[in-house]
């Protein structure tokens, strides 16, 4: 377990003003103590995008995190999961979660399930836009994961490789792979703390994974958008949009070869955007869910 993130002056403030819809109302009867946070993540397929989120909760929130089903769940974070909090919160329950720093997939119909639901965070502006919700900061989860498993910036000459879950049997993957051994798969499904620690250490990383990007991001590893085939695009727009980042049309895996890469260790352009995001999520997350805070 990691320290209480209020110890971190560099990304922890005071934060009260960052719920909508019920805002800090919906907290005030909370009963906090040092029992496991409840939260909702995707468990469906093994994706180490979704298996960061419990544990980048436990490390702000100071608390064990356990799963929990979408009618129990005190916490929604990592993931585009704001569709399934639609289908689960369209009338008041008498839970009323937090959702901290999640995505839309898609545009939904109909938001009245935000008035049942205290939000904290978004992942990006489209989100927010698309949930006609008026917020300012914005940010993922899943940029705080260079503070829970930090790396050092040495990297191993590789290009790596983290295509989304579906596209792992990709015979283009395939063939890149074998066409020279700098090119490195980095399989999503593997264990988490694996993969990151995998990414940190390339020189480059092309990814299909929205979180192959954002970890990239999170380690200062320069990356490029891979083609999500069959996926849809929004969660990438959005996130880049959060950190202001230029996301122009995604390469093919064909393409990769002929791609001109930064030199190794250049700095991502979008730095500012990336701290200015990583500052938000650390502030947003609500101190009644941390442990010793108060309601």
């Amino acid at each position: 377990m990691t320290n209480d993130p209020d110890s971190n002056t560099n990304h922890r403030r005071a934060h009260d003003d960052g719920l909508r819809h019920g805002g800090a109302a919906g907290l005030m009867n909370a009963v906090v103590d040092t029992n496991p946070l409840s939260l909702q993540w995707w468990k469906a397929v093994p994706n180490f995008g979704d298996a960061i989120s419990p544990v980048v909760v436990a490390h702000v929130s100071g608390r064990n995190v356990v799963h929990a089903g979408v009618h129990k769940a005190e916490l929604w974070g990592i993931g585009s999961l704001l569709q399934v909090v639609k289908r689960a919160y369209t009338a008041p329950k008498d839970l009323r979660p937090v959702v901290w720093g999640t995505g839309l997939l898609h545009a939904v119909n109909g938001t009245e399930f935000t008035k049942n639901v205290d939000i904290a965070l978004l992942r990006g502006p489209i989100t927010a836009a698309l949930l006609n919700i008026e917020m300012s900061r914005f940010g993922d989860p899943g940029l705080v994961i260079s503070d829970v498993w930090p790396h050092d910036r040495a990297s191993n000459g590789k290009i790596g490789i983290v295509p989304h879950h579906s596209l792992m049997d990709d015979p283009a993957l395939a063939a890149l792979l074998d066409s020279d051994p700098k090119y490195q798969l980095i399989d999503p499904r593997g264990d988490a703390q694996d993969v990151c620690a995998a990414i940190a250490a390339c020189d480059h990383i092309f990814a299909s994974s929205l979180h192959g990007l954002i970890v990239a991001d999170a380690y200062g590893v320069p990356n490029t958008w891979l083609a999500p085939l069959g996926q849809s695009r929004l969660k990438y727009l959005d996130y880049a949009a959060a950190v202001g980042r230029a996301m122009p049309a995604p390469v093919m895996i064909k393409d990769i070869p002929m791609i001109d890469l930064p030199k190794p260790g250049a700095a991502l352009p979008y730095q500012a955007g990336i701290d200015a995001c990583k500052d938000a999520v650390y502030a947003s997350f609500p101190k009644a869910l941390r442990a010793g805070g108060d309601a």
